[in-house]
């Protein structure tokens, strides 16, 4: 069993870490919003903006991150090097908000009986600058014990595109894994060249792994249920129309307006891209 550990008065006792790169036009509303917890963290990646001021005036304890292009990559980097004070930590992209009733049932959590060793979140998404209600809905795993937690290794390290942080997986977590009831916000204030550049990288590295056969090899947690419908939708073709089909019309996408319909086009032209890179993959082999 692992110690809980005491934070000041008031504030929950869990670590936040936030990862950072060029994050000026966000990173002010991120931390405002995890000020209720017992320790934050700002891990940056050499940003060239006034990234780490604003962090360091608003008391973050800024941390700089060089990647040698080996793993551990960033994620598991913090597990490992960060000094921690408190057992428990929280994932916050520079572009999130926890909101105050994610943050009070979090504070509920680490007081009461601690049934899990890591907990999901879901994510309220904002594109185009409006809330989307309905369509995909993401979930990760971003609070957990780290002591019971590691993000695997990939291979990935040859990616011509290659990353300095692990993206679409979860952590492996020795325990069980249980669900929180609200949510975290998403709100990216750059603009949509930024959105569709980190998304260019992404399809880079998901192609690369399926063209191998290796994107479902590692057992990471996942929300029940999540596991069987990832593996069968790796087996479906046309996964561009299946996924804006599924965002707008089987989860109430056109709900949200224009919106929600950019948002299904998006998704859709994500998994295309995601296709005709391993066919392009394949056909070099």
């Amino acid at each position: 069993m692992t110690r809980r550990a005491i934070a000041p008065p008031g504030l929950v006792p869990v670590s936040v870490i936030v990862m950072t790169k060029d994050e000026e036009a966000n990173i002010a509303k991120c931390l405002r919003s995890v000020k209720e917890f017992g320790e934050v963290f700002v891990v940056d990646s050499g940003s060239r903006d006034r990234t780490c001021a604003i962090a360091e005036a608003m008391a973050a304890t800024v941390v700089q991150f060089r990647w040698n292009g080996r793993y551990p990559k960033k994620k598991q980097w913090c597990l490992e090097e960060l000094p921690f004070r408190h057992d428990w930590v929280l994932y916050v992209d520079a572009d999130e908000m926890v909101t105050p009733e994610l943050a009070d049932e979090i504070r509920q959590v680490m007081t009461g009986p601690q049934r899990h060793a890591g907990y999901f979140v879901g994510y309220d998404y904002a594109f185009l600058h409006r809330v989307l209600r309905h369509g995909h809905r993401v979930y990760k795993l971003v609070l957990f014990d780290r002591h019971t937690a590691r993000f695997a290794e990939r291979d990935d390290l040859d990616l011509a595109n290659a990353m300095e942080i692990e993206l679409h997986y979860q952590p492996q977590v020795e325990g069980t894994v249980g669900m929180l009831r609200n949510r975290m916000r998403h709100e990216d204030h750059a603009s949509l060249f930024h959105y569709f550049d980190r998304h260019n990288h992404y399809s880079d590295w998901e192609a690369l792994l399926r063209s191998r056969g290796t994107f479902l090899k590692v057992v990471e947690a996942q929300p029940a249920g999540r596991r069987l419908l990832k593996a069968l939708f790796a087996k479906l073709p046309g996964k561009g129309p299946v996924a804006f089909l599924h965002s707008y019309v089987w989860k109430a996408g056109f709900l949200d307006g224009s919106a929600g319909f950019h948002y299904a086009v998006a998704r859709a032209f994500y998994y295309w891209q995601i296709g005709i890179k391993c066919r392009e993959a394949e056909s070099t082999r």
